[in-house]
Parts: structure tokens; C-alpha cells; sequence
């Protein structure tokens, strides 16, 4: 279990209200886990390989709209995080301790977690990785190193979409694109493509001319003829989207780069497996034991 920004692997061991977290529903059910820090923070925060670090933020904003700053479409439809939401709440107040500092340079991070991973899984052996937010391109990085040794990728609400941030504005355009973060399409650090690209600069993006409707990001694409990402197509792959989520608007976009790329996978909205409610955190939220159980069947399933 790989977790995501500003977070360290104890958002995996519990939730902020007391529950069992999906470390311990997986081993319940049978699995081994192997809950990790990616260097640079939590047990890894000695790591000499990340650079600088910027301070944990507040994040009230993104585990539940309170009105801080521009919303998605999506966000009223946010009803399983256990609390309020905001500062002064002890559910949210418990969760916000959790928050840790972390490397301005995710670059950095991605090459550190890509080795560390593939030494892990040389060590351990093959394994399903299941990756949150931020965690997804250490996931993508590490089963392009070892695509033997990853049994398959479980990528809730995986750090996107391609290529561009997305900067919410208030409606109704909603939003703009922002920084260009992930220059290797899902990716900061290099990848393997097929036909080979030494640098990023050898990458050539469109952008989607409209959405895919209402409520939905104008995402960014590779211009074809498209590359393959072929250590990546060899993997079983889940992408999982809350309903309620700022991801909710560009989930979609990382899963049809995936499907340009040649990269067949699973892309479940959960509201369209019955599962309403969900922000990005859905692993602490009131429902977690649901999608547990909805992960569990689809590792099982793919196994089989």
C-alpha cells in the first residue's frame, strides 16, 4: 500500500474516527501487506535523495468542500467523510495531524520510490501494489521497472490528470489548466515508451478538443500516432473514482491516456457500482469497508 501527498503509511493503518483501516480489513481477509513511506517522509524521512521539503498544508478544501476556495462540480454530492471537514472538527482535527511535510521535487521522489520499490518486490516477491493520489506514479514507475514481479495495480483516484494540473475556478467554466506537472504523460521521472523518448521534450500533447460532458475536464492527450507504454500493458490495472471527489472531473482523462497508450485496465466510477458519497480520501471515510470489499473482489477476480 503506497499512499499519496502529504501523507505517510498510517493512512492505511486507520481512520480518523477509530475504524479498522484497509491495512488490517486486507490481512483480515487473508492478504499480506506491506504498508510503505515513500522516502523522504514518515519512516523514510531521512532519505538523501528528495531535496528541500515543503511544509504540510492545510487540505480542508480537498477532503471536503467547506468553501475555503473554488469547488468542482461534483463536490455537494460529498456525504461519507466522517466529521465536518474542517479545522476545529476532532474527526478532521485527528486526520490533519496525520498531514507531513514533503520534497518540492516529486521528480526526485518518483526515481527514489521506483528503486525502492523494485528492491522491495526483488525482496519480497510478486505483489498486487495499491497506490493513492500522489502514490499513483510511484505505482505506474515501479511496475514499469519490475512488470514480472507486479501482479497488478490498484490506482485510487491516481495523481492527474495527464500532463497539466488542473486549477479549480469558480463557475461556470470551473476550470483551467495549471502547471505542467507530469511532462512523461501520467508520469514526473522518465517511463518506458514504445517508440523510445530519451527526454520529455520528444512527447507531443493535444488537448482534447470538448469534454466528455458537463462537469468533465478538456484533458490532455498525446498526439498521435501515440507512443505505448509496453512494460505498463503487460499489467492488470484498476483506476477507482470517487463520486464526490475533485477527482471526479479528470479521473476519466488518466484512464483514456492509458487506453491511447495501449495500457488495457478496469476504470471504476464507484457511484456506478453503488457506492455514492465519495471524496478523495475514501480509505477514512465512512464507507471504507465497502470499497475494501470491492478491491478484494477485483484482486481475487483478475487472479484468478
Amino acid at each position: 500500500m503506497i499512499h499519496g501527498g502529504g501523507q505517510t503509511g498510517t493512512g492505511f493503518l486507520s481512520t480518523p474516527d477509530g475504524r479498522r483501516g484497509w491495512a488490517d480489513n486486507f490481512v483480515a481477509h487473508g492478504f499480506a501487506v506491506y504498508v510503505v513511506d515513500a522516502p523522504g517522509r514518515g519512516r523514510a524521512q531521512g532519505h538523501d535523495q528528495v531535496g528541500a521539503v515543503r511544509p504540510a498544508t492545510a487540505v480542508a478544501g480537498r477532503v471536503c468542500a467547506d468553501g475555503s476556495a473554488p469547488a468542482w462540480p461534483q463536490a455537494h454530492l460529498h456525504s461519507q467523510w466522517p466529521g465536518e471537514g474542517n479545522r476545529g472538527d476532532p474527526t478532521f482535527d485527528q486526520f490533519y495531524a496525520s498531514q507531513v511535510s514533503s520534497s518540492v521535487d516529486a521528480a526526485s521522489v518518483e526515481r527514489a520510490m521506483r528503486d525502492a520499490g523494485a528492491a522491495l518486490l526483488d525482496k519480497i516477491g510478486p505483489a498486487v501494489l495499491l497506490t493513492h493520489s500522489l502514490g499513483a506514479p510511484f505505482g505506474w514507475q515501479i511496475g514499469d521497472a519490475r512488470p514480472d514481479l507486479t501482479r497488478a495495480i490498484v490506482a485510487i483516484e491516481p495523481n492527474g490528470p495527464p500532463v497539466y494540473d488542473v486549477r479549480f475556478t469558480p463557475e461556470p467554466d470551473w476550470f483551467d489548466d495549471a502547471d505542467l506537472a507530469r511532462p512523461w504523460g501520467v508520469t514526473r521521472a522518465p517511463i518506458t515508451y514504445s517508440p523510445p523518448a530519451e527526454s520529455a521534450d520528444e512527447l507531443s500533447f493535444e488537448r482534447q478538443e470538448r469534454a466528455d460532458g458537463p462537469g468533465f475536464v478538456r484533458y490532455w492527450r498525446q498526439a498521435e500516432p501515440a507512443r505505448r507504454l509496453p512494460n505498463l500493458a503487460r499489467l492488470r490495472i484498476l483506476i477507482v473514482s470517487g463520486e464526490a471527489s475533485y477527482h471526479a472531473p479528470y479521473d476519466h482523462a488518466t484512464s483514456a491516456y492509458f487506453a491511447q497508450a495501449g495500457v488495457e485496465h478496469d476504470f471504476i466510477r464507484l457511484a456506478e457500482r453503488g457506492i455514492h458519497g465519495n471524496g478523495h480520501m475514501m480509505m477514512l471515510e465512512k464507507n471504507s469497508a465497502d470499497i475494501a470489499r470491492l478491491l478484494r473482489e477485483w484482486i481475487l477476480a483478475t487472479s484468478a
